[in-house]
């Protein structure tokens, strides 16, 4: 099996090289792999000592980033080096301060795994939520490097728990320790004999804690709102659009509208703002011009989002109208305001917890659209309960970070 995998990544390889020549996307997942190596060498000495956080994107990165924070508080002599599957990740977070080195993952080949473990040979690796590629982790277990999994998610779905996965069990051999969210996965992974388990939470509710204690102010949001209510539309698609323009649109209080989309191009702010027939505004173009006349803004730049929610009423977090996976509910969760989604959320724990808690409410339709948000924006009381049970939520499931650290201090000596 491990042949047939391998020879699947040569011809991923190969596939995406042609492919790249036609798609800016994974031009740049390929481009960006070809002088990793070199990148590395430059700015590794022998005498460095690397702890590795490997992410997918930059979701993951953000799960991780707590531990990243907390490891170089801990352990100020070592250098955080941050690797990236995605381009949407790596692009984002290419120049953030947080790591000492960041670059792209190289592609799973058993001669890419080699090089890199010896060029990097970090002291420990972790692997964010559900990362597994297996020749790095084969090289990180014949090195004896402490490798773990962290917020790590496992469902009776995936190929680990089939008849015909048994060969897969082999790449969860290679981890010391997987620190998992929920007692369900550590109950998959025992039935298949893996004890070495710790359910620590979900390192994200450390992440969201942390950013609502920052300073969100934004001068431009409070020109903008002049005190109304604000709902926020974060990390919306056009399955969301289609939900929520028309209730804007129709509009007879005084509440303002902040639309923060998820895929931000011209082309897609243009459709979007064609759908408005309220007065709109984008971020890039709001110089010189009375915010205050506007009923909605449009956020048509990256980074923002996470502050905005602070001043919101209400939030409506998209993706969960069609299928391209709910967002990130815990940034708007943690202000204390209720949060809107859409049908589509069962994989999402906390969404599924929220959801049957009160505090997220989810639609289907354009009609209970319409009817929660009318509802919460005419009933202070209930919108302020909803908000409760949101932040006390956050607050109880917070302290992954620590347990995670905790942990590794008491097996692991580091000088």
């Amino acid at each position: 099996m491990n042949t047939l995998y391998n020879w699947l990544i040569y011809l991923t390889s190969s596939v995406l090289k042609i492919a790249a020549q036609f798609n800016p996307k994974l031009k740049k997942f390929v481009s960006g792999r070809k002088e990793v190596m070199t990148f590395l060498r430059k700015n590794i000495q022998k005498t460095d000592r690397i702890i590795w956080l490997h992410t997918a994107s930059l979701g993951e990165f953000e799960q991780g980033l707590p531990l990243i924070e907390t490891l170089k508080l801990k352990y100020p002599s070592h250098k955080i080096l941050v690797t990236f599957f995605s381009p949407s990740g790596y692009e984002v977070k290419k120049n953030s301060p947080v790591a000492d080195i960041i670059t792209y993952l190289p592609l799973d080949t058993k001669k890419n795994a080699k090089t890199f473990i010896q060029i990097v040979n970090p002291e420990m690796a972790f692997f964010v939520k559900y990362e597994f590629w297996p020749n790095f982790l084969y090289e990180l277990k014949k090195h004896q490097i402490p490798t773990y999994l962290i917020s790590g998610i496992f469902r009776k779905s995936q190929i680990f728990f089939k008849p015909y996965g048994v060969f897969t069990k082999k790449w969860l051999h290679t981890f010391t320790h997987f620190f998992v969210q929920t007692r369900e996965s550590k109950s998959l992974l025992k039935s298949i004999g893996f004890n070495n388990t710790t359910i620590s939470g979900d390192t994200r509710f450390d992440r969201v804690i942390e950013i609502s204690q920052r300073n969100n102010k934004l001068e431009f949001i409070e020109e903008f709102l002049n005190s109304s209510k604000c709902i926020v539309f974060g990390s919306s698609w056009p399955e969301d659009e289609a939900i929520y323009c028309s209730f804007i649109n129709n509009s007879k209080n005084q509440t303002k509208y902040i639309i923060a989309p998820h895929n931000i191009k011209p082309t897609e702010i243009d459709a979007l703002q064609k759908q408005l027939t309220v007065p709109s505004l984008r971020y890039s173009e709001r110089e010189g011009k009375t915010l205050s006349n506007y009923n909605v803004i449009i956020i048509d730049t990256i980074g923002l989002l996470t502050k905005i929610y602070s001043y919101a009423t209400i939030a409506y977090v998209g993706g969960g109208m069609g299928k391209t996976g709910l967002h990130n509910i815990l940034e708007p969760a943690v202000f204390g305001i209720p949060v809107v989604i859409g049908k589509n959320y069962s994989k999402f724990n906390e969404a599924l917890d929220l959801v049957s808690m009160g505090g997220v409410i989810s639609i289907s339709n354009e009609v209970e659209f319409n009817h929660t948000l009318s509802t919460l924006l005419k009933n202070h009381k209930y919108t302020k309960e909803l908000g409760s049970i949101n932040s006390n939520y956050i607050q109880k499931n917070s302290g992954s970070t620590k347990r995670i650290t905790d942990f590794i201090e008491k097996t692991i000596l580091f000088k």
